[in-house]
């Protein structure tokens, strides 16, 4: 058994998932409203700057962490980018789920406390 081959297989399916499918039906509704294109494209940079800078360590504000929060619900009052959100989520929890399958299938190699 090839391990790579496997993780081909696996990335077949989820590109060929429900999930992944219904993602790509709710971005071409988005694409063609171009006041929803510009709200979500601007929503999807503010979350990057504060991802990037949280991760060198540059904690955002309450306040800014707020703002996102309410730019979120703004746009979920959208029903094409509420569509997409949803999307997002499903797929999120799978990409989650098989991570903690293919974690759990190795915690014997470290034993059960993890090292």
């Amino acid at each position: 058994m090839n391990i790579y081959d496997k993780a081909h297989d696996l990335a077949k399916a989820m590109k060929e998932s429900e999930e992944v499918q219904e993602i790509q039906a709710a971005m071409k509704l988005v694409d063609v409203d171009p006041d929803s294109k510009r709200m979500l494209e601007d929503f999807r940079r503010k979350q990057m700057e504060i991802q990037q800078r949280m991760m060198s360590g540059d904690m955002p504000s309450q306040e800014e962490m707020e703002t996102v929060e309410k730019q979120f619900e703004l746009l979920s009052l959208n029903l094409n980018i509420r569509r997409l959100f949803d999307a997002e989520r499903r797929l999120s929890v799978i990409i989650e789920d098989v991570n903690k399958i293919i974690s759990d299938s190795l915690q014997d190699l470290y034993g059960p406390s993890g090292l």
